[in-house]
């Protein structure tokens, strides 16, 4: 039975401890690459939190002012929307293209986009450079993501990946300390604030000097170029190299049990989203709520500590994948994330202890998106690694986006915040936490399949 039937090979013997030494160049330069990248799609997509208001403020005609929320709203939806669409193609390029190339025109795509966008005339560039930027933010995840797990031990790859994720997070606390900086400058700090986000253009420069494909790759791709030239010859090629030919989605959805993997992995991460865009995100508002009058320093002090708090999340997560296994992890992540919603909105009565709760969400609501780049690229094969996870990601947020209306539309209904952020997280964390133990197999310490 192939490694594409069974899942998975067996476990490796470890002989020596591990330690950041013992992890050869080439791997710690792709992380180092991929950790920027990453970094700035979390300075990207938090600098429009921050300045998506005085943009819309400075752009809008009249009428646009006069609904502003909805027309930020708008900015925000289009920037997942081109994220949804960038990280599913460049899933499918990662898998024929390499991943280093994809990576490296990810972040080049994101970084000149960003730059146009502190350009814009008027409203309507603005929302369509957005849905544009989108497009390589989500295109940087899925690339990243299977060269890091492609690359680094497997003992250690949980770390790595959990290293990796945890940029977004740094890149958020930038894009507040940023925009804490350039904000007296007064109506055009918003076009600052983007004009930033042109920095990892410089990291292109690194990606092209100091990151190669990984050997698990370039052998796959070795042997597609081979078997394209046989057939090609009108010769013939054994039934896995026929395997080779067909197009990476073909070719990992339309085996059954790879199928079944990924619609319980897209699953648990449509639920952490709801967590994130359904639920937490009304954690600055409600926080504004308690302090009274005034209360928008409070929110937005709320929304930096639930930001800084993913950090350790992440780091924590991935230490514990390599310590504990992937489910048990997911698990603990999970309860937490459930237990601290209630106590946030029920328990919590004044805007000091907000920020402490504030930060417990942080670290479990944010940090247990750490698991996807550990677990997910260790279900897959090599001929479709990318294609899957990016599919997966990338989906889960069109999913997430209409349950986020959905909870607008709930707290109407229900009265209030608080009633129906609970409702809504507890119930999406209680299915995620079914579903885990029948995602696939426990991966800890196993080689990827191949």
């Amino acid at each position: 039975m192939s490694d594409l039937e069974s899942g998975l090979p067996p476990r490796k013997t470890v002989a020596r401890p591990l330690t950041v030494r013992s992890i050869d160049k080439t791997s710690r330069r792709a992380l180092t690459a991929s950790w920027l990248g990453w970094t700035f799609d979390g300075f990207e997509t938090y600098a429009l939190v921050l300045a998506g208001p005085a943009a819309v403020a400075g752009l809008g005609t009249s009428g646009q002012l006069d609904r502003l929320p909805a027309y930020v709203a708008a900015l925000v939806a289009a920037t997942l929307a081109g994220w949804a669409l960038g990280g599913i193609v460049a899933g499918f390029a990662a898998d024929y293209l390499g991943r280093r190339r994809t990576l490296l025109i990810s972040i080049l795509w994101y970084a000149l986009f960003t730059g146009m966008t502190a350009l814009a005339p008027n409203y309507w560039w603005l929302l369509a450079l957005r849905f544009v930027t989108g497009m390589g933010l989500g295109a940087e995840w899925g690339s990243a993501t299977t060269l890091i797990g492609e690359l680094w031990p497997d003992r250690s790859r949980g770390r790595a990946a959990a290293v990796l994720q945890s940029g977004f997070g740094v890149g958020a606390v930038l894009a507040a300390v940023a925009w804490f900086l350039v904000q007296p400058i007064g109506n055009q700090a918003w076009r600052c604030l983007f004009l930033i986000g042109t920095l990892p253009a410089l990291v292109v420069l690194y990606v092209r000097r100091a990151v190669r494909d990984p050997e698990i790759w370039t052998t796959v791709r070795d042997r597609r170029r081979r078997a394209k030239a046989t057939v090609a010859n009108g010769g013939e090629v054994s039934e896995e190299d026929r395997e080779l030919l067909r197009s990476p989605f073909v070719s990992v959805f339309s085996q059954r049990h790879l199928r079944r993997r990924a619609v319980r992995l897209l699953v648990i991460t449509v639920v952490s989203v709801i967590g994130l865009y359904g639920v937490s995100a009304w954690i600055p508002q409600y926080t504004a709520q308690l302090a009274g009058p005034g209360g928008s320093g409070w929110a937005a002090n709320a929304g930096l500590v639930f930001n800084a708090a993913s950090v350790p999340g992440y780091l924590l997560l991935g230490y514990l994948a390599d310590r504990w296994g992937r489910k048990p992890t997911m698990v603990l992540y999970y309860v937490g994330s459930a237990v601290i919603l209630p106590v946030f909105f029920f328990a919590v009565h004044t805007p000091e202890i907000a920020l402490v709760a504030a930060g417990v969400a942080g670290f479990f609501v944010l940090g247990q998106f750490a698991w996807m780049p550990i677990y997910m690229p260790e279900l897959f094969p090599t001929t479709g690694r990318a294609t899957a996870i990016s599919a997966v990601f990338n989906s889960a947020r069109i999913a997430g986006a209409a349950v986020t209306l959905f909870t607008g539309v709930l707290i109407s209904l229900l009265g209030g915040i608080s009633t129906a952020a609970t409702t809504v997280g507890v119930a999406a964390y209680v299915i995620a936490l079914a579903v885990i133990w029948f995602v696939g197999p426990e991966t800890k310490g196993r080689p990827l399949p191949r």
